[in-house]
């Protein structure tokens, strides 16, 4: 962790301030940078260095005003300098320093203007000294921050995806579907592959055959495909002499898939067309990637969400498979070819170690995460021939014997586990074609021709429960190099009962069975297959395994049970998919190694907005909550949920909760019409505040029977049938308990009933905003279950309740709601470490009255304007400052600079609190044992 952004704003315009005068590069300089870099909490010295000699190439000394090896150099001149001469002598510096010392940045200035370069995105940012806290995030190098942009997917393939799924909607219009249709669409889409990639030769004969030989109306075109896919699944020696010749042409494909005949397709003249569409676009520049979108395409939302299936963007397959052996590999082969002596043998051994490598994806789905590392391993194994066999003079390979010789690498290097057979199938199908591709590729560096058809060796692809199955049986964990992919992200609530039974028996988490996401299963059956590996592993999952009561029922069993650490991980961001209805979830990366395997160092990538490229930092140890854990002592540290406070605060309990069908519930133009038809029901409606109420405005009422006399219910007929029909509602449920409480209608089945001011909490709130908005209401208000309440609170409650150190606590400890802050009583309320009880909590009394009175100046502002952070009034938000200033200093008196250190600080103290607890409990236990011997 690190200070906030917008910490370092505030410390940047505060810069600006002391420094608009400067003017003068001998006198100021030094002073100038070492403030600067105390804007980003960082001390100048213990990174960079002042007048850093270098000998130019032109012979000349030089002296570098500011250098950061590797990093950064700065060229500062006097005001009113020509910086563009600046920036020339410093490239003269990086020209002349040695490749590993040449900084990515090169920042020019003359104090009032500054010109950040950076070299490796070929980018400019220019702007003025007033204007530096708008930019800083451009410097989020010096905190560790690197911004990272990974290759997006190629628009053709989205282009090509939509082209099949017209194709598959027309023809699922007139009846055709299920595992035909699937199959169907997946032998098209490897025809017109084959036809622009060379596996059929001479090309285009695909896209002649269904344009010269089908009719206009499109009625022969499904005999003609059902003959075509016989021909393909023929070898040629056993096809009849009389075969058509337009047919003959095409070549045998191996591997089934081809085999066995489908339901005839009827097609009509619309198909026809939508086909031939396919035929002309340029598949040659598509990524068999697409495969795993086209299927995602032909999959009802009802099976998707049961199957927990989202395929994956290249973009983020990358954000896996970079990290965890990609950039390594890449490192070392840079390294390889740097070498002065034994390059050739080296890198022989390189490209031979390449080879044996495997890969294993045990929720593989149509083989994505296969199919893009194949395609990155066959590139990097491509430059690394190139580098063995240099061109000559005349620009040609000095290569002796055939290309097909080369390659070390093929598809059987690649496993993987799927629960469905026709996406086991399309797996194996994309592999074979991304082995084409990549095949050709080579070709066209060494000027030969190189094929694999018909195909010969498979991938190790295996149809079968991942969960049920044992790993080693599709690949020894000994013999695994890497384990990735992206399992099934089922929530608990959604899970089946077979898929509940399989979380609980790999988690064993006891008769509760914890409410883990389907997706931990994946991590806890990997931790367990890698105890007997040295292989790392990376996968993605929903964010929810990162946050509120699964990372205390999770992590310690992958910390302790299976011995895993964490060696990268992607903080939230917006899951992607090219496919059709595409997958709407946020999800995070976490990249795991066993904790005897080092791992040189833990990389953290943040978003700072969802939908935005990743900055990356690096860290000592990673926390389970996905910040810097350096500062604990235990770094494995998970804050359980707790049934009651254990800080000495009151109880915190939930707003009522009808289960009444809707009938209870009265929007202001219903309440109105109700009372019309039965006026003497008004002392019974009551005010009915939610989180959407609360924070945005609104209206709602609700009938309140609790305390009705029976008399008054028998004068009030239209209440009556509200009544019944909520009897009715809860004797039809499925739930058990639900269907108990029919006995008691005028009844909630949770009922909080207020008779005095209360202080209520939103249970959801915004991500966006930097204090969860809570405040007091008065009855007759009726909370409602989307909200919490502590009754008799006091000033200094609401005031550590809307602190920034309780907000530092909910945004690291509690749960999310896709991003928005969700509200735990067990997690986030009961657990938070309170100041110490000498530290004078009436001090905040007048501190907390302020909030409330600056909330008061703004009579026609919702709690949702109030606090939106572009919109916040100035005398809030300085109101909030001093009585976050207050609470920090009741903690430690020296205040906090950072939300990290006042996370650490809290994260130290539940330390302390959960330590006696822990040993009262282990006693118990002991005490249990002893007399039940």
């Amino acid at each position: 962790m690190r200070l906030s952004w917008n910490e370092v704003r505030a410390r940047a315009a505060a810069f600006a301030d002391e420094w608009q005068d400067a003017v003068y590069e001998k006198g100021e300089t030094q002073s100038f940078y070492n403030d600067f870099f105390q804007v980003f909490g960082v001390k100048r010295r213990t990174v960079a260095r002042y007048e850093a000699h270098v000998a130019k190439l032109d012979n000349r000394s030089g002296f570098i005003d500011l250098f950061w090896p590797g990093v950064l150099i700065v060229e500062q001149k006097s005001a009113g300098r020509d910086l563009a001469a600046a920036y020339d002598q410093a490239g003269e510096y990086c020209d002349a320093l040695p490749e590993r010392e040449r900084p990515r940045y090169i920042l020019v200035s003359d104090f009032q203007t500054f010109q950040l370069y950076d070299l490796d995105e070929r980018d400019t940012v220019a702007f003025t000294l007033v204007d530096l806290p708008g930019h800083v995030e451009i410097f989020g190098f010096i905190l560790g921050v690197q911004r990272r942009s990974f290759r997006d997917q190629d628009p053709v393939n989205i282009v090509a995806a939509e082209l099949v799924g017209l194709l598959h909607n027309q023809l699922a219009e007139v009846g055709h579907g299920g595992h035909d249709l699937e199959q169907f669409l997946v032998r098209v889409v490897f025809c017109l592959f084959a036809d622009d990639t060379g596996v059929f030769e001479p090309r285009d004969i695909f896209v002649e055959l269904m344009e010269t030989r089908t009719s206009e109306d499109g009625a022969d075109l499904g005999p003609w495909l059902a003959q075509l896919f016989q021909v393909l699944d023929t070898p040629e020696q056993q096809r009849p002499t009389t075969l058509d010749e337009d047919l003959a042409r095409f070549p045998y494909i191996n591997g089934d898939l081809f085999k066995g005949p489908l339901s005839m397709f009827s097609c009509n003249a619309a198909m026809r067309s939508a086909l031939l569409d396919a035929c002309r676009f340029d598949w040659s520049q598509v990524s068999p990637a697409i495969f795993g979108a086209l299927f995602q395409s032909v999959m009802e939302p009802v099976q998707r969400r049961a199957q927990g299936a989202h395929y994956t963007t290249e973009k983020n397959i990358l954000k896996v498979i970079e990290p965890l052996f990609m950039e390594d590999l890449r490192a070392e082969f840079a390294r390889l070819q740097a070498r002065k002596t034994h390059r050739q043998t080296a890198l022989w051994s390189f490209q031979t170690r390449l080879g044996g490598l495997t890969f294993f994806d045990p929720a593989c789905g149509c083989g994505n995460f296969l199919i893009i590392a194949y395609r990155e391993l066959r590139l990097l194994e491509i430059d690394v021939l190139k580098a063995l066999y240099p061109r000559d003079r005349d620009g040609r390979r000095q290569l002796e014997g055939w290309a097909a010789d080369l390659s070390k690498l093929n598809v059987d290097q690649f496993y993987g586990i799927e629960l469905g057979e026709f996406p086991a199938r399309i797996a194996e199908t994309a592999l074979w074609m991304m082995d084409h591709i990549m095949n050709n590729q080579l070709s066209l560096e060494f000027g030969q021709t190189f094929v694999r058809i018909p195909l010969e060796t498979s991938p190790n692809i295996v149809h079968d429960d991942a969960l049920e199955l044992d790993w080693a049986e599709v690949l020894a964990p000994e013999q695994c190099s890497y384990l990735f992919g992206n399992p099934p992200f089922v929530g608990a609530k959604y899970q089946t009962s077979q898929q509940r039974q399989q979380v609980r028996r790999i988690a064993g988490l006891g008769k509760s069975g914890g409410t883990l996401d389907y997706v931990a299963a994946w991590f806890l059956k990997a931790g367990e297959y890698l105890q007997r590996s040295t292989a790392p592993m990376a996968f993605v999952a929903t964010n929810s395994i990162t946050q509120g009561e699964q990372v205390g029922q999770l992590w310690p069993l992958v910390f302790h049970r299976c011995k895993l650490d964490i060696a990268f991980a992607h903080r939230t961001f917006a899951w992607g998919s090219d496919a059709r209805g595409k997958a709407h979830v946020h999800v995070v990366i976490l990249g795991l190694h066993h904790r005897h395997q080092p791992w040189p160092h833990k990389r953290l990538f943040s978003y700072p907005d969802i939908n935005s490229e990743p900055e990356e930092s690096r860290h000592q140890v990673l926390s389970p909550y996905l910040f810097d854990a350096g500062g604990l002592s235990d770094p494995h540290l998970v804050v359980q949920e707790e049934s009651a406070p254990i800080n000495g605060m009151s109880r915190l309990i939930i707003g009522s909760k009808p289960i009444d069908g809707g009938n209870y519930i009265f929007d202001a133009a219903e309440r109105g019409a109700f009372l019309e038809t039965e006026p003497e029901a008004a002392p019974w409606l009551r005010p009915f505040i939610g989180a959407r109420e609360y924070l945005q405005g609104g209206e709602r009422w609700i009938l309140a029977l609790h305390d009705t006399p029976p008399d008054v219910l028998a004068r009030l007929p239209r209440v009556r049938e509200r009544i019944v029909a909520v009897r009715a509602y809860r004797e039809a449920s499925k739930s058990k308990p639900t269907q108990k409480l029919a006995a008691t209608p005028t009844l909630y089945h949770i009922n909080v009933i207020p008779t005095a001011p209360f202080l209520l909490v939103p249970r959801v709130s915004s991500e966006r905003r930097d204090y969860a908005p809570i405040g007091w209401l008065n009855p007759p208000v009726i909370p409602s279950d989307a909200t919490l309440l502590l009754q008799n609170a006091t000033l200094a409650d609401f005031a550590l309740l809307t602190s920034a150190m309780h907000m530092a606590w909910l945004r690291h400890i509690g749960g999310r709601l896709e991003s928005s802050y969700r509200y735990s009583i067990g997690l986030v309320y009961n657990t938070f470490p309170l100041p110490p009880r000498d530290a004078g909590l009436s001090k905040l009394d007048l501190l907390a009255q302020g909030v409330l009175d600056a909330r008061a100046a703004h009579p026609g502002a919702t709690l949702a304007d109030l606090y939106d952070p572009d919109t916040m009034p100035p005398n809030l938000r300085r109101a909030h400052q001093a009585l976050d200033r207050g609470v920090d200093r009741l903690y430690r008196r020296s205040g906090f600079a950072s939300e990290r250190e006042r996370v650490e600080y809290l994260l130290m103290m539940y330390e302390g609190v959960r330590a006696p607890l822990e040993a009262q409990a282990r006693r118990k236990r002991k005490r249990v044992r002893f007399s039940g011997q």
